[in-house]
C-alpha cells in the first residue's frame, strides 16, 4: 500500500508584475521635485538656505559650520560642552558652539522642536531663518537686526 504524498503548498513566488501584466511603477515623483525629498532633508535645506543667505552678507560666516540635529541632548549638554541644565526650562531651538581647538564655530538648529512649533513648510522657513539669525548674532557679538535688516518683521 502506498501512501498517498500530500502535495507541498507551494511558495508565493515574488510579483514581478501586477495583475494587468504591467511591471512595477516607479517612485511617485522624480528625484528633483521637493515631494521625494524626507521632512529631515527639507530641514536641512531650509538651514543652509538661511545660512547662504547670511553668508552672502557676512562673508566670515564661511567658517561657520551649520548643523541639524533631531533633539537637543538631555540637560542642555552638546558633545563635551557641559553648559548645563536649560536655564528657563524651555528646550532650546538652537545653539551656538564656540570655536576651540582647532574645531570651527558652529551653530546647531534642532528640528523636532521647530517642526513642533510650527504648521507650515513657510512658518518652519521663517522660525529657521530667525533663529539662525539670532546665533549668528550671538556669534559675532551684534543685534539680530544688523544681522539680517528684515529680522523680526514677518
Amino acid at each position: 500500500m502506498d501512501n498517498p504524498v500530500t502535495p507541498r503548498p507551494s511558495e508565493p513566488r515574488p510579483r514581478r508584475r501586477d495583475r494587468h501584466g504591467r511591471g512595477m511603477r516607479g517612485p511617485i515623483a522624480p528625484p528633483q521635485v521637493p515631494l521625494a525629498a524626507s521632512r529631515a532633508e527639507a530641514f536641512v535645506d531650509l538651514v543652509h538656505d538661511s545660512a547662504e543667505r547670511l553668508e552672502r552678507r557676512w562673508p566670515q560666516l564661511s567658517d561657520v559650520e551649520f548643523t541639524v540635529r533631531e533633539v537637543p541632548p538631555p540637560g542642555g549638554a552638546d558633545d563635551k560642552d557641559k553648559a548645563g541644565a536649560w536655564d528657563d526650562g524651555a528646550v532650546p531651538l538652537g545653539k551656538l558652539v564656540a570655536a576651540r581647538s582647532g574645531r570651527p564655530a558652529r551653530i546647531v538648529i534642532y528640528r523636532r522642536p521647530v517642526e513642533i512649533r510650527t504648521k507650515s513648510r513657510d512658518e518652519r522657513a521663517l522660525l529657521v531663518h530667525e533663529i539662525v539669525v539670532e546665533q549668528v548674532a550671538e556669534l559675532l557679538g551684534l543685534a539680530p537686526e544688523s544681522v539680517d535688516p528684515r529680522y523680526g518683521q514677518d
